[in-house]
């Protein structure tokens, strides 16, 4: 009763009640994605670099590392996570961007969980780039792609690059809390594009140095795009689903974990 007594005397703050539901998730993925649409520049690069560099591997280094034409089914799949790479990163500059200019402070006064922002982020990207994704499929066809998956093989597909999406997403958001300035984030995330070249994306890992085939072969992009690879191929995938899932996770949680962290002692969350 004095409780009550003590809200309703003059001049008390009233306890501000806390949006239920994923109704604070819901705008900032609007929000997110209204920045993108903005944000052109950087939504055309995030399509446009992976199909010429697509455009590049086949047309002009195809032939050299395979004369018979067929290097196009080879590359593609490592071009879907570089894609997805390079759209991934967008995010580290938009939280980077947001933590300087001190919108994180005004977010943190409202009655919302501070995982919405971050939330926010993630699946805007993730919208973003499972798009990219369709168009460089569609580009690698076009360049002579034939693609042999079942239905079945197209939806393990489409839930894996989802999955390794989310996970690489989350790995940017936290890098971009990490980073001291959207500079700062562009730097940090650039290191983790070159991770799909030191696999077996672009190459087989027995064409590299012997020093260098056991780095890339335990490597956590390689089981992912050679299970990729497999699934639009028909190659034999052996173990290396339950590797690729397995990398996906883990990235997926350490992200989580630390960008919740990062959130809650730079936007001074408890």
């Amino acid at each position: 009763m004095s409780a009550k007594l003590a809200a309703s005397a003059p001049g008390a703050p009233l306890p501000r009640p806390r949006l239920g539901g994923l109704a604070a998730e819901s705008v900032f993925v609007g929000r997110s994605l209204r920045y993108s649409l903005r944000d052109g520049e950087s939504l055309l690069m995030a399509i446009l670099l992976p199909v010429m560099l697509m455009l590049m591997f086949t047309w002009v280094f195809g032939g050299a590392i395979d004369p018979s034409g067929a290097y196009v089914d080879y590359v593609v799949p490592g071009i879907i996570l570089t894609c997805a790479g390079f759209g991934a990163s967008s995010t580290a500059l938009y939280v980077a961007t947001d933590m300087q200019n001190g919108i994180i402070d005004r977010f943190r006064t409202m009655p919302i969980r501070a995982s919405a922002v971050l939330t926010g982020h993630v699946v805007a990207s993730v919208l973003r780039n499972l798009v990219a994704t369709a168009v460089v499929i569609g580009v690698g066809i076009l360049v002579g792609f034939r693609p042999q998956a079942t239905f079945l093989d197209w939806i393990a597909l489409a839930g894996l690059i989802a999955l390794y999406i989310l996970a690489i997403t989350y790995l940017f958001a936290a890098i971009g809390l990490a980073a001291g300035s959207p500079e700062g984030a562009n730097g940090y995330g650039f290191i983790l594009l070159f991770l799909p070249y030191l696999s077996s994306a672009f190459v087989p890992i027995a064409s590299m140095p012997g020093w260098l085939q056991p780095v890339a072969a335990h490597q956590p992009i390689t089981p992912i795009v050679d299970t990729i690879r497999g699934l639009l191929t028909a190659v034999p995938l052996d173990g290396q689903p339950l590797w690729a899932i397995g990398w996906c996770v883990l990235i997926l949680v350490i992200a989580v974990a630390w960008g919740g962290w990062l959130f809650r002692r730079t936007a001074g969350r408890r």
